[in-house]
This record gives structure tokens, C-alpha cells and sequence, in this order.
């Protein structure tokens, strides 16, 4: 696989997050592992305002390609999030290119909740939605319903498929794989073992999850993230090659 097509999600830096390093210095990291592609999570900003000028500045100087992880609701209670355009406004100000939250109470696409989201649509950032680990958001036919309503209505948002999550709602990645592909846009590789209610998370190619197969299912030449946390930068550079590698066959 391409590095241009390599993301790395700053969960990987979990470790360094909790001894206190700024989504700044994640960014530096990757970058100097070659990495053009990055995912903030915006659970770690300590202060967002303060972290913003700074990211923004870097991001651009170094021609990085930024990605947001939102962990919020598209909708609550049926229609759109009130909050969604402060998230917006931040992910502008950061320069993120990609926006991901999570479905949230979805109902149905009504007149005033298109008109809200065509708005919001129109600052020029992806839009997608993820398979979490909650069975309100992260089972198959939860997903299949809201990617059909939404291509239904017109709606240009996509879908990040999470592999790693299906073992915690206690669904099969594969099968998850087969029937939701036409709708995914970005990918979030993991490995673990077990599955509902014992589904646990480890790095890439050490559990039993078949991530290969599953990426053949899928789109080709589309966003892949590395998404766990990690030990070390030889454990985020052997996730890096293993993609190369699987692209390599």
C-alpha cells in the first residue's frame, strides 16, 4: 500500500497522550515517519483554541493531509445535532480535509435536516459516519439503514468502516464487509481477539482477525488508518509495513 494512502490515527500515541503530549508533537511524529496522512481526536485536545493556530500552521507548511475524529452524535433524537456546526468551525480553523462522527438517533432525512446538513456540507470537508462499538451505531443494519437513507436523500456522506469494532457489538467483520463495501470511504484497520462481550483490541497482525481478506472486500486506493494504541514506533512502523507488504502481493 502507498504511503499516501496510509493514515495514522492518534490513538497509536495513547501512551504519550496520558503523559501529557499535545496532538502538535503526534503530528511531528508521524511526519517524520513519512506519513502525509493524520487523524486528530478531538477527545484530546486539552485546548483547542490554543492547540488550533499551531496545527493549522504545521499541517500546511508540511503539505499534511488532516483528518478529525469527532467521537459525537450526528443526530440526537432524531434530528441534527445542534453542536455539529461548532464542530465544523474546527475542523475549518484546523484544516481538516475528512470529518467523522458517529450515526447517533438517527430516525429519517427530512426537508429541514438536508437543508441543515447541505450547509454545513458546503465548507468542503468529507463528511462520514463509523461503525462504534455501541449496538445503537455499530451493527450492520443500523449503518445499512442510515447509508441507504442518505444516498436516498441526496446526501453526500460516507462511511468509515471500523474493522476492529464489529467483535464488540458481536458481529462478523467479513460479513460486515460484504454487504456494506459499496458504501465505504475510508478504513480503520486493528486486529483483536474474542468477541462480544470479550472482544479485545491489539496491534496489527497479532490477533486473529483476517485483516487481509477484509481488504480485499473493500475499496481499493481509498484512506487506511492504523487505529490502536501502541508501545512504541516500531510498533506503529510494523503496522506501516504490513500494509506495504499487503499491497506488495
Amino acid at each position: 500500500m502507498k504511503s499516501t494512502q496510509v493514515v495514522l490515527n492518534n490513538l497509536l500515541f495513547e501512551q504519550a497522550h496520558q503523559q501529557g503530549e499535545l496532538q502538535l508533537g503526534m503530528l511531528h511524529q508521524i511526519n517524520s515517519l513519512g506519513i502525509k496522512n493524520a487523524e486528530l481526536r478531538r477527545e484530546y485536545f486539552n485546548d483547542i483554541n490554543a492547540e488550533t493556530p499551531a496545527i493549522a500552521n504545521y499541517v500546511s507548511e508540511q503539505k499534511m493531509t488532516l483528518f478529525y475524529s469527532v467521537p459525537e452524535d450526528l443526530f440526537k433524537a432524531g434530528n441534527l445535532n445542534p453542536a455539529l456546526i461548532e464542530y465544523f468551525q474546527e475542523a475549518k480553523k484546523l484544516g481538516v480535509q475528512y470529518l467523522k462522527f458517529n450515526i447517533g438517533e438517527f430516525e429519517a432525512w427530512d426537508a429541514e435536516n438536508i437543508h441543515q446538513i447541505q450547509n454545513l456540507l458546503s465548507m468542503g470537508m468529507a463528511v462520514n459516519i463509523e461503525n462504534n462499538q455501541t449496538p445503537q451505531a455499530g451493527r450492520i443494519e443500523v449503518i445499512n439503514k442510515f447509508m441507504q437513507a442518505t444516498e436516498k436523500a441526496g446526501v453526500n456522506i460516507g462511511y468509515v468502516y471500523d474493522l476492529g469494532n464489529w467483535r464488540y457489538v458481536g458481529q462478523d467483520e467479513i460479513k460486515a464487509a460484504e454487504q456494506l463495501a459499496a458504501y465505504v470511504r475510508y478504513i480503520h484497520v486493528k486486529d483483536g481477539f474474542g468477541t462480544y462481550p470479550n472482544a479485545t483490541t491489539v496491534t496489527l497482525g497479532h490477533g486473529e482477525i483476517d485483516w487481509q481478506k477484509v481488504l480485499e472486500i473493500l475499496p481499493k486506493k481509498i484512506p487506511v488508518a492504523l487505529e490502536y494504541p501502541t508501545n512504541s514506533s516500531d510498533e506503529i512502523e510494523e503496522g506501516i509495513e504490513l500494509l506495504d507488504k499487503w499491497e506488495a502481493k
